[in-house]
């Protein structure tokens, strides 16, 4: 409703404003570039007439840009000269030409039999009758035709972009898919819609090349998680195959997997979420997490088989005593999750199907755990008999010796931290300090999302303002020749005066251009994407001086990355915001890290300037408006008339010709004709004079401004944003200007904030899970101080990988909320279970610590082994998840070498308090009762 309101009070004779809300899912997801032995004439016809609604069709596409070619446009020049002399405005030309080519509804009629409609029809039909059309009837002077005073043209409408497909001429198509659709399923349709189209009109040598393609990189990367999604599913079932000795027993936790997973699928297709990078990453992740509840129940039921139950009363003695801590651990994830599902902004429309996934499909393991796997302990679970003779036997009977041996351990070193459980705790106290202190110190960076290589790069030229299209087309070509000469480039495709604003929406600037260069896979090039970017800005700034060349690869939304570091310089007074704006340029130039910095605003352009001089228009009976709108049909042209022609629409095209729209005289000699009849040129009323203008005004929070842009290489951005930070606070500005971070400082703090919201939530959430279950509120506090020692393992892996904290890697500190949470349950619960049967709480926490340590082990490094596959791939997408994936596996370790440490000791602390504080109750409850004498 703002929107058509703002609209409403501006004025009638501009343009339409186009008003975008920015949406990930904006950027064009294929570009190609059409080529044909038609005229270049008939081939835009066809691509505007025909093609375009073809492809609008096309379920899915949502927006279709066309880049170049050459639109047939009906044109009337006219003659500045034979205006004069005629006595004429231009104004009038315009309304002669309007009121002369009409057509409307105009009622109708009814008889007895039937209604008719009444159409009236008054469009022109030819140029000749354009031609001839009466400008001006004087009585006893007969008439002025338009052909007196101006020439008629059947032609091409004036070229505002150019497009070029790998250094060939060709008219370009942008494919802009829906915000519901997929782009997978898109690109296919629309790929397939050219191949259609190629084939009906091969004998015109039609053809499409596709130059850009996103879904590529998406079904790269695709395959890529499916790739680790079946290693890691491989990897689980060593690891339980090490632990139960038996390939039956391996099978009844491996079921869990499909048991679980499919009915994921399921619920995907009802809530419409496709099987995209984040949900086959999500499944991914939780592999070893949807085997937690079978590994957890069915080690408890071959407990029961070990102290003699027969197989249906160990399945359902096991899954009963066991069920309480299941519930536990899987309720955790979930808490830990939903938040991330509910958040807003870019986090939510990132990672809310990753979330319900993870959710939905860790709910489905718990399912599984409580029915499938007791179902097959009970009918087909057995204690395998280990052969001592053979190979297998051997392995299998070595590796329960160490475990005894590794458990008896255990208990012994657990008796001696729970002595010195305060030297304990206060080593992992400041071993925490020190992980935490490893971001501060610059061991970690920090980004918004993680670089990542799509095998394409976006590189923008920019020459002065004052260049034509055919300056920037010369140039543009000088630059594909040196483009398609590397090795590594497979396509480009080059739109000269129509540039994309990223998600923002697409620019015509005739001094402006833009290239997409598609290259082979990073697995078949020894240069990354960013690397290839910054040596292209080097080699085209020399082959093109003079133009501001800044070179960007591909973003994970599909657009090109904008500038990592923006800051806005906002104020009224546009010279302070300027000189200020000028100041931090060079600041940031000097940071280390910092590329490409440049101003939003660009180079002042010439211009001429028209000051009115109202009096004299007062005197001469000509008003503002009247002026305006003839010099805009003038040197614009108004092209509001249309000339219809085969069921076509063309523009019919009102301005004065070419040679009389050259120079500063041209706008002087302008005529104006008032009420009277009288004549009047534009010199005789205002001053025209030459100056200069911004070319681009800016307007942030309606306060005037200016951004400083650069992109960042060699560093994390987070660190360099900090760096600049620092140096910008020893900058004074100036009374009323002020600045604000965008791009990726801005996401990363949103986005942080977000996540840190999540992470205290789902925190709280997990507390409050534990109170329900435990029904206690102190004990749950234990398991909360599992959380703090992953941290260790998790930023020490960050560190030594080089990864940086971003929201990919923060999802990975949120995953093991849930994870660590889970062998601190297992812990205490049993712990509880023992107290209960009257043990003392020293031998309760070893025996539980003992008891626990195999499913401990089992579950987590099922875990660890089946992340490692993920943090070490280097295919498509890995970037994005190679931090996820070391924070987990770094967390995990810390988590369980301390955890069997630290959770038993702080057990320990707590129960102490809870005694000595009952012991007072209970004193103070006595000595109220006591007699008094």
């Amino acid at each position: 409703m703002s929107d058509l309101t703002a609209q409403n009070d501006l004025p009638d004779n501009i343009d339409k404003p186009i008003v975008n809300k920015i949406n990930l899912d904006d950027a064009p997801i294929l570009k190609a570039g059409i080529t044909s032995t038609k005229s270049p004439r008939d081939l835009y016809e066809f691509v505007d007439k025909q093609l375009l609604p073809l492809l609008q069709n096309v379920p899915g596409v949502g927006q279709v840009n066309i880049i170049g070619g050459d639109e047939r446009e009906i044109q009337v020049n006219i003659d500045q000269d034979k205006l004069n002399a005629y006595g004429l405005g231009i104004a009038q030309v315009t309304d002669a030409i309007s009121k002369a080519n009409q057509s409307f509804p105009a009622g109708s009629i009814e008889t007895r039999n039937q209604q008719m409609s009444i159409q009236f029809d008054a469009n022109v039909v030819s140029i000749a009758q354009i031609s001839n059309l009466i400008v001006l009837q004087k009585p006893n002077a007969g008439s002025v035709y338009l052909k007196d005073i101006a020439e008629v043209v059947d032609g091409t409408a004036k070229t505002t972009a150019i497009n070029h497909i790998n250094g060939i001429p060709s008219i370009g198509v942008q494919i802009v898919k829906q915000s519901d659709a997929n782009a997978v399923d898109v690109s296919e349709k629309v790929k397939k819609k050219f191949t259609e189209i190629e084939g009906q009109y091969k004998s015109e040598n039609l053809k499409f090349a596709v130059a850009s393609d996103q879904s590529i990189y998406t079904l790269r990367a695709a395959d890529g998680v499916m790739e680790d999604l079946g290693l890691a599913v491989l990897i689980v079932g060593v690891v339980m195959l090490a632990f139960l000795h038996s390939f039956r027993s391996s099978m009844f936790v491996l079921v869990a997997l499909p048991s679980s997973i499919v009915p994921t699928f399921i619920a995907m297709y009802a809530l419409g979420f496709s099987l995209n990078l984040m949900t086959l990453m999500a499944m991914s992740l939780v592999v070893g997490i949807l085997v937690d509840d079978s590994i957890v129940v069915l080690e408890n039921i071959y407990r029961h088989l070990e102290m003699g139950s027969d197989k249906q009363k160990a399945a359902l003695e096991g899954r009963s005593e066991i069920g309480f801590t299941a519930i536990a651990i899987t309720l955790v994830d979930v808490v830990v999750f939903l938040p991330i599902a509910f958040a807003g902004g870019i986090i939510g429309s990132l990672l809310q199907e990753f979330s319900l996934v993870v959710v939905f499909s860790t709910l489905m393991s718990l399912f599984v755990s409580f029915t499938v796997t007791p179902l097959l302990a009970s009918k087909f679970g057995k204690i395998e008999k280990l052969n001592e003779k053979s190979l297998w036997g051997k392995l299998n009977l070595g590796f329960e010796h160490f475990l005894d041996l590794l458990k008896e351990d255990y208990g012994k070193l657990l008796t001696i931290a729970l002595a010195k459980k305060r030297y304990l705790l206060s080593g992992v106290i400041v071993l925490i300090i020190g992980a935490v202190a490893l971001i501060p110190l610059g061991f970690i960076g920090g980004a918004f999302v993680p670089s990542a290589d799509q095998s394409e790069v976006l590189i923008s030229l920019e020459l002065a303002p004052s260049a034509s299209l055919y300056q920037t087309n010369m140039l543009t070509q000088q630059a594909e020749k040196l483009i398609m000469a590397q090795p590594e480039v497979t396509h480009e495709f080059s739109s000269i005066g129509f540039v994309t604003g990223g998600v923002a929406g697409t620019t015509n600037n005739s001094n402006l251009a833009e290239i997409t260069i598609s290259m082979v896979d990073k697995s078949k090039r020894k240069i990354s994407a960013e690397d290839f970017g910054i040596r292209m800005q080097e080699q085209l700034s020399k082959v093109i001086p003079g133009a501001k060349v800044t070179a960007s690869p591909t973003s994970i939304t599909g657009g090109a990355n904008s500038a990592p570091i923006q800051i806005a310089i906002k104020g009224i007074d546009l010279k302070a915001v300027r000189m200020v704006a000028e100041e931090y340029k060079k600041m940031v130039t000097s940071v280390p890290g910092t590329r490409f910095v440049e101003l939003s605003v660009k180079d002042q352009k010439p211009q001429v300037e028209i000051n009115l001089d109202r009096q004299k228009m007062t005197m001469l009976e000509i008003d503002a408006s009247q002026v305006g709108a003839a010099l805009q049909n003038a040197f614009i042209g108004n092209d509001k008339s249309k000339f219809k022609q085969s069921g076509n629409e063309y523009k019919i095209l009102i301005g004065l010709d070419s040679f009389d729209r050259s120079n500063i005289d041209d706008v002087k000699n302008l005529s104006f004709t008032n009420s009277n009849g009288q004549t009047f040129l534009l010199s005789q009323f205002a001053d025209v004079a030459e100056g200069l203008g911004e070319t681009v005004l800016q307007r942030i929070d309606r306060l005037g401004s200016i951004t400083v842009n650069a992109n960042v290489a060699g560093r994390p951005s987070g660190s360099v944003a900090d760096d600049i930070k620092a140096k910008a606070a020893k900058i004074v500005l100036p009374e009323g200007v002020s600045i604000e971070y965008l791009g990726d400082v801005k996401n990363q703090g949103d986005a942080f904030g977000s996540l840190g919201f999540a992470l205290v939530v789902a925190i709280v959430l997990v507390y409050l899970v534990m109170v329900a279950l435990y029904e206690n509120a102190v004990y749950p506090f234990v398991v909360l101080f599992s959380i703090p020692v992953a941290l260790i393992g998790a930023l020490l892996a960050l560190a030594l990988t080089m990864q940086t904290l971003n929201i990919f890697s923060m999802i990975g500190l949120i995953m093991l909320l849930g994870l660590v949470s889970k062998n601190a349950i297992l812990i205490v619960d049993f712990t509880n279970h023992l107290k209960s049967e009257g043990h003392p709480v020293k031998v309760a926490l070893v025996e539980a610590g003992k008891e626990r340590l195999r499913p401990i082990l089992m579950t987590t490094l099922a875990m660890i082994f089946g992340m490692l596959p993920i943090a070490v791939a280097a295919g498509a997408g890995a970037e994005i998840k190679n931090g996820m994936a070391w924070v987990i596996i770094g967390g995990l370790t810390s988590s369980m070498l301390l955890t069997l440490f630290v959770v038993p000791s702080m057990y320990l602390i707590i129960d102490h308090l809870l005694d000595r504080f009952s012991k007072k109750k209970a004193d103070k409850k006595n000595l109220q009762l006591k007699p008094q004498h």
